[in-house]
């Protein structure tokens, strides 16, 4: 699977998105270990902080889908700059991705930047923070 079918997967998602407030549609798509791509867009809500960003969409729609791990992520957006994602969706693609999984940041024309989860969310919690739960 090439970044190209992801890029053109996230583009598709973006049409979609539910941006009446803010004008900003992102789209993310996810490729699993398995080759499967799962893709979402972002939704707002007049109540601003009822929306939901591209990569939990994407997230959920993997997760509803049986998978639960992410081998690639990609997040498209139209800006002048690469468009990451929020601090929250990094610590939800963390919880499904490696620190070294790639996520690609791309604009309309293709990709603009290529990182790792790693480098976007240093020092990450995970589950081995949390105390053993009894049995």
């Amino acid at each position: 699977m090439t970044a190209m079918s992801l890029l053109q997967r996230a583009l598709e998602a973006r049409a979609n998105a539910h941006a009446p407030y803010s004008g900003f549609s992102v789209g993310a798509a996810i490729r699993c270990p398995d080759g499967s791509i799962h893709v979402g867009c972002n939704v707002e809500n007049a109540s601003y902080p009822e929306g939901t960003c591209a990569e939990t969409g994407a997230i959920a729609a993997m997760v509803a889908a049986g998978r639960r791990a992410i081998a690639e992520v990609l997040v498209v957006a139209e800006a002048t700059a690469p468009v990451p994602p929020c601090g929250g969706c990094r610590q939800r693609l963390a919880e499904f991705a490696g620190p070294e999984t790639p996520v690609i940041l791309a604009g309309p024309d293709g990709e603009r930047l290529r990182t790792t989860m790693g480098a976007l969310l240093p020092g990450s919690f995970g589950a081995g923070h949390l105390p053993e739960m009894p049995a």
